[in-house]
């Protein structure tokens, strides 16, 4: 069974934690560079994406996280995604550049504006829980889009790295975490 850690220092990780279970993944929490040893891959859950780098600075976790991420698969989720980007806007704020796509911040609205709704994965459908999501401006072209909501890419992978805009962790459906899974075998 492989080990998924979820980056715990702030946001919903004890829903990703109960979506790993759900996927067939063992999670554990990661809150020091140490605990990213025992890891085959990473989760990157939603929150504030500048706290969240804050929290990097402040626990010496930026670094190890770069060093993993060169090794083993990561998975950004709505604020994950911010961090995971190469470029990010409104406002600019520094990211980890480790997936090639620019991210505009809140791009949706407010808080009051998130919302439930089905997207676009291929030839399915996924409920989507958008929460302040990011919108990805720009894919890469090592990209691949996975899912559109609205013509606008949602969820996206390239090489080892993925990240969704929205919150599959907060629905029963577990086929984004099963992907993730997947890459840690590849």
């Amino acid at each position: 069974m492989k080990t998924i850690g979820i980056l715990a220092l702030q946001g919903d990780f004890d829903a990703h934690r109960k979506a790993v279970e759900r996927a067939g993944g063992r999670p554990v929490e990661v809150r020091t560079a140490k605990d990213l040893d025992a890891c085959d891959g990473l989760i990157v859950p939603g929150g504030e994406s500048t706290t969240m780098l804050k929290l990097l600075d402040i626990e010496n976790l930026t670094e190890p996280l770069r060093q993993f991420a060169a090794r083993k698969p990561v998975f950004g989720t709505c604020a994950g995604a911010i961090l995971l980007a190469h470029s990010v806007t409104k406002p600019a704020q520094p990211s980890l550049n480790l997936i090639d796509i620019d991210v505009e911040r809140n791009a949706y609205g407010r808080q009051i504006d998130s919302r439930i709704t089905r997207v676009q994965a291929g030839d399915d459908e996924l409920e989507a829980v958008f929460i302040r999501a990011p919108k990805i401006l720009r894919v890469g072209s090592g990209g691949k889009i996975l899912a559109t909501c609205d013509g606008d890419p949602v969820w996206v992978e390239q090489g080892r790295h993925m990240v969704t805009t929205f919150h599959p962790e907060l629905t029963q459906d577990s086929r984004v975490h099963q992907r993730f899974l997947e890459k840690l075998t590849t």
